[in-house]
């Protein structure tokens, strides 16, 4: 009996390392596409991933929250009646939601609240002539293939925290609505939008 347990054992070991040495090898034809310096591998898996961990990271939907690197207040700024299209122009015309650009910012803050320490730092990106870092919140990875256009949502009148959550709540903005397929296949059944393969991914 023992003997048997052992051979399964040895059994299951073996099965990992040979599966370990599958994804080892095409890990390495991987990192041959991205840097053609490297040597070919023998087989090519694909090029969506740079690891092994973004694959698991990947497969079980792990996303770090991203840190911004101006603790902008959604809810002090919409309480004093600013709207999202303020500040994310072209939302209701394209398919992004773009971020504030500094010379933007600066429009209100050059006399608004300047001795503030964020706003400082808003001052010091001008200064420098760069852009502020933005990190995007929400967002579908490229494996995901999909194609969103927030134009047509908006236009079918979407409210923006059906996605985003309420932005009146929120200091520095968090993902506070899980994006997944599910998620908008429930709305475009909700609103009896087709939810044909094609119309979200290419």
């Amino acid at each position: 009996m023992i003997k048997i347990k052992y051979l399964a054992l040895i059994a299951m070991i073996a099965i990992m390392l040979g599966s370990a040495a599958v994804i080892t090898r095409r890990f390495h034809a991987q990192t041959a596409l991205l840097h053609p310096t490297a040597a070919p591998g023998p087989e090519v898996y694909t090029t969506a991933h740079t690891s092994i961990l973004s694959v698991l990271e990947d497969y079980f939907g792990y996303r770090p929250m991203p840190t911004q690197p101006i603790a902008f207040t959604h809810k002090v700024h919409l309480a004093n009646g600013l709207q999202c299209l303020n500040c994310h122009t072209g939302v209701d015309t394209g398919p992004d939601a773009r971020l504030p650009s500094v010379q933007l910012c600066m429009t209100c803050h050059q006399v608004i609240a300047t001795d503030k320490p964020e706003i400082k730092k808003v001052a010091g990106y001008l200064a420098r002539g760069e852009e502020i870092p933005w990190q995007r919140v929400y967002g579908f990875t490229q494996e995901s293939h999909v194609k969103f256009n927030h134009a047509p949502h908006i236009r079918a009148g979407v409210d923006c925290k059906t996605c985003h959550g309420d932005m009146t709540q929120q200091t520095v903005a968090v993902r506070a609505v899980k994006q997944n397929m599910g998620f908008c296949l429930d709305c475009h059944r909700t609103h009896n939008v087709s939810v044909d393969c094609t119309v979200c991914h290419y």
